[in-house]
């Protein structure tokens, strides 16, 4: 493990303690440009995400119907009651999504799926680095006006879903995580310059309440105009 990402693992509350827990919960409000290009609606009512800590799992609810939720792994997505019942479901979801540009509309199964690996990414983060099959390195340093923040690259194995193989991720001078880049495959591959901010101490752990993800130009800059996503996170809670 390089000394960066020990020393990002320490400042997000250590490893040792994160590995005491099995789930993390928190509210979440989401918006952006994104969902419009998808053919989907997006409101502002706050939902709650469950996600797993140790395995790629996650769940939204409400999604649709207000008794209804997500249940999200990378080899099958669903939607279901509260009590389990499933309503729609499809196997092997990924592959759903062959030929998607930016625009493709989106049914609610590929809007499921997209929102469970990219949240369980987003609640993981920075501790999925160190799962098997992770290979991360250190990278040369962002400079975000007059800071400099030290990078990591990141290959995720075959078997984690995720927004793109190798991402890269920034850090302040502090080593809590400031921006997420990658690309979003899923739809036309366009590159993702997501920047996180709003730290609060939940149970030890370092964890953002704002994301926000621009459309990153070749130069490595957030085109402003072109905000895809906003999620707005609170009430964590980790069991």
């Amino acid at each position: 493990m390089s000394k960066l990402l020990e020393c990002v693992l320490d400042a997000h509350g250590g490893l040792d303690r994160w590995n005491q827990f099995s789930t993390v919960s928190a509210q979440i409000v989401t918006g952006g440009g994104l969902w419009a290009l998808k053919g989907l609606i997006q409101d502002s009512a706050p939902r709650q995400i469950r996600a797993a800590l140790r395995e790629e799992f996650a769940s939204v609810a409400p999604f649709g119907q207000p008794h209804w939720r997500t249940s999200f792994r990378p080899e099958r997505v669903a939607i279901e009651t509260l009590d389990g019942e499933v309503v729609k479901e499809r196997r092997d979801p990924r592959s759903a999504f062959a030929g998607h540009a930016m625009n493709t509309p989106w049914d609610p199964l590929h809007r499921a799926y997209f929102n469970g690996y990219a949240l369980w990414t987003y609640l993981t983060t920075p501790f999925l680095m160190a799962m098997p099959g992770f290979e991360v390195v250190e990278i040369a340093p962002l400079m975000e006006g007059s800071e400099e923040w030290p990078g990591l690259r990141v290959k995720f194995p075959p078997h984690i879903a995720t927004h793109s193989e190798t991402q890269e991720f920034y850090f302040g001078s502090d080593f809590l995580l400031r921006r997420h880049d990658y690309h979003a495959d899923l739809a036309g591959a366009f590159p993702v310059a997501q920047y996180v901010d709003g730290m609060a101490d939940v149970h030890g752990f370092k964890m953002p309440s704002r994301r926000r993800a621009y459309v990153r130009g070749p130069d490595q800059r957030p085109v402003r105009d072109l905000l895809m996503v906003t999620i707005d996170l609170s009430d964590y809670v980790f069991t």
